[in-house]
């Protein structure tokens, strides 16, 4: 869709300026029971539309997403918007001053932002819903989530507000709504996609795609990609030299040992493995959780790991002292009760001592990984295809 778009935007047979019209109409017809998209720049996109169309009349090539309209996830900036975190603390945020790296370069691939879509608070949920916009539901069925934290942009893309969304993923973020909405999508490895500014999660957090097909995950892949300066994982290409197709593939229905999966899941995994072993011509292998993960709990060590650094980017980024918050009791604060009890800079020696060894048994884990990399081998898991959790 993606592709077709930006050629027939190319050929002049639809303007930028119509996709940008058509996108604020849907938006204004679909969101009001969707709650996707939380803010909006309808005249200074009809203006870039229309400034597109004329550099394709005089023709310039304006990239790979000519005239396609995008939304911005709320946690990243785009210029003239606020950006809001999803939380009370930043209702009265000024407009960003400066897009952030992903929606910059959707912009210079002839891409045209619209607007912002809803987050969980600092991105913190599975699902997505927070004080200052409310809740998001799934478009499929509007009595359900559509995951999270990038929901909003999930649902919006799936009810067809817009072709494309920004999402980023630091515990599932992207591959949970990918499930929960019908789409593709897929958390780049560390460094594929440059950060700016660094997120909080360092180890944890990157930008990636979101699409309605395999192909269009791959064209966002390919303009999102690369390294910026400032961030140190950034790799110089995505692309190894003389790597070809997998001569492995490893499942694991779990990351961690936590029983059989339901009977609905665990058909669908096997159906989907299936699938793999006939495109792929290779024999999935199982591997238990237990023998991939030997080091610690993957989904309990998120907890572990994002809690401490939370604080710090909230201190960082606003006045409020998160010190004053005490676990069990009413604060006022104007924060979610679930972030008031793990967002805290007094955290106790056990906490940070969790930290410190979450941190070396992240280590542990990526050297079997790595190990099975080297050997060829592909890692396959029930939420690689299908979202179930934090991953």
């Amino acid at each position: 869709m993606l592709i077709s778009i930006a050629r027939a935007v190319h050929a002049r047979e639809v303007s930028a300026r119509e996709l940008v019209a058509l996108a604020l109409e849907r938006i204004e017809r679909l969101d009001p029971g969707i709650g996707a998209v939380v803010a909006l720049r309808a005249e200074d996109a009809l203006a870039e539309g229309a400034a597109l169309d004329a550099r394709v009349a005089a023709g310039d090539d304006v990239g790979p997403l000519a005239g396609v309209p995008f939304l911005v996830k709320d946690i990243e900036d785009l210029t003239g918007l606020p950006t809001t975190h999803g939380s009370l603390l930043f209702a009265d945020a000024g407009p960003a001053e400066r897009d952030g790296l992903v929606p910059e370069r959707l912009r210079a691939a002839g891409g045209i932002p619209v607007g912002k879509s809803n987050a969980p608070e600092f991105a913190t949920d599975g699902f997505t819903a927070n004080l200052l916009f409310g809740l998001t539901r799934n478009p499929w069925n509007r009595e359900l989530s559509p995951g999270g934290s990038s929901g909003g942009s999930g649902a919006a893309v799936a009810a067809g507000m817009v072709p494309v969304a920004t999402a980023t993923d630091g515990g599932g973020s992207i591959r949970i709504p990918a499930a929960f909405c019908g789409l593709v999508g897929i958390k780049p490895t560390n460094g594929v996609v440059a950060r700016r500014p660094i997120p909080s999660w360092i180890d944890l957090s990157t930008d990636g795609p979101l699409a309605t097909s395999v192909a269009g995950l791959r064209l966002l892949l390919d303009v999102e990609a690369g390294p910026a300066p400032g961030d140190p994982t950034a790799l110089p290409s995505r692309r190894p030299e003389g790597l070809g197709p997998p001569r492995r593939v490893l499942a694991t229905p779990r990351f961690t040992p936590w029983g059989p999966l339901p009977a609905a899941v665990a058909t669908t995994f096997g159906e989907a493995l299936a699938g793999l072993e006939r495109d792929l011509g290779l024999r999935v292998e199982p591997v238990e959780p237990q023998a991939l993960f030997r080091a610690g709990n993957p989904d309990l060590d998120w907890f572990a790991l994002a809690g401490p650094e939370l604080p710090e980017a909230l201190a960082r980024l606003t006045s409020w002292d998160p010190a004053s918050l005490v676990p069990g009791e009413a604060t006022g604060a104007p924060i979610g009760d679930v972030r008031a009890v793990v967002v805290r800079r007094d955290l106790p020696l056990p906490v940070l001592e969790a930290y410190v060894a979450t941190e070396f048994a992240r280590y542990a884990w990526e050297t079997v990984l790595d190990a099975v990399r080297r050997a060829g081998g592909a890692t396959v898991g029930w939420r690689a295809l299908r979202g179930e959790g934090w991953s």
